[in-house]
């Protein structure tokens, strides 16, 4: 009787202990990832590089789409509603976004402008005639990624607004951030050793996109088809392309997939020039998904056609 008594009594004990005791708490879920929008697919690689698992990266351009002329659908206003960043380029390149931000009318966002602090290149209007001057970008050419130096500060900016808003993974961003420069920095190199050789650098562009590009890789934009972003050019000035080009004896027409090629090929079959088709948009072309694959894409093909013309 005692033993069972006994028995009883430590059963009764832990069933008091286990009623009392409290549970222990649940593991802590991960943070949601950041959810950023950016406007071209630039600043998509560019934030993914540098925010890694920690950020959730829309852009609302794909990479076939002219960034100039692009219309916002529906979805991209819900993207940005549910957006704590938004990366543009800004200098008027997107000049349809501050409508689509206001509409979206998030008062969390923050859009942060990623050309912030880098020298413009001025454009240069090629005059037939018309009065060109009042339709040109007073503030300088937007397309400054097509410098890998200029995306190094971008990137920056990026880096910068990801540690404001997610203080906790400082570190990782930073880490990132310079994995990613000392990758830019060596295809840098290996693409200014395959420029050596190039005797040749000129070339006539379907827009004013390559200056940048031109300057850092030491190529040499003789000519636009496109006077401005966007324009259409004259019989005017189609006619003076085609004097030079013949005159100069350029071997190389630069378009881009984002536009139209039938310009370019009508200039080829007047001249005899090469057409080569580019990508300004990382993603526009095979083999162009990243900045960097863009980058090495756009030298190596030039580069070539001029070898070989």
């Amino acid at each position: 009787m005692l033993k069972f008594r006994l028995l009883c009594l430590i059963w009764v004990t832990l069933i008091c202990n286990n009623a009392f005791t409290t549970p222990p708490a649940l593991a802590a879920s991960p943070a949601e990832p950041i959810n950023i929008v950016v406007t071209i697919p630039v600043l998509k690689d560019l934030a993914e590089q540098v925010g890694g698992p920690y950020v959730r990266v829309t852009s609302l351009l794909s990479g076939y789409e002219n960034e100039h002329t692009y219309a916002p659908k529906p979805s991209d206003l819900i993207a940005v509603r549910k957006a704590k960043l938004l990366f543009e380029v800004g200098i008027g390149l997107e000049v349809w976004i501050s409508a689509l931000v206001k509409n979206a009318g998030s008062s969390s966002l923050r859009v942060v402008t990623t050309s912030k602090g880098i020298a413009l290149l001025r454009d240069r209007p090629e005059h037939d005639g018309a009065a060109h001057a009042a339709d040109t970008n007073e503030r300088g050419n937007p397309h400054v990624w097509m410098d890998p130096e200029n995306a190094t500060t971008m990137m920056r900016h990026i880096t910068e607004a990801l540690i404001r808003a997610d203080p906790t993974h400082a570190t990782e961003y930073r880490a990132n951030q310079a994995s990613y420069l000392r990758k830019l920095d060596q295809l840098r190199g290996e693409l200014n050793d395959r420029l050596t050789r190039l005797a040749d650098r000129r070339f006539i562009s379907h827009h004013p996109a390559w200056p940048y590009f031109a300057r850092r890789f030491g190529f040499q934009v003789v000519g636009t088809i496109q006077p401005q972003s966007g324009s259409e050019p004259s019989a005017l000035h189609l006619h003076s392309l085609i004097t030079k080009i013949k005159k100069d004896r350029i071997k190389v027409v630069v378009s881009e997939i984002q536009l139209s090629q039938k310009i370019p090929e009508l200039l080829a079959k007047e001249t005899g020039a090469r057409v080569v088709v580019l990508t300004t948009l990382p993603g526009g072309l095979p083999h162009t998904e990243t900045y960097l694959d863009m980058l090495r894409y756009n030298v190596l093909q030039l580069a070539n056609a001029l070898d070989a013309a």
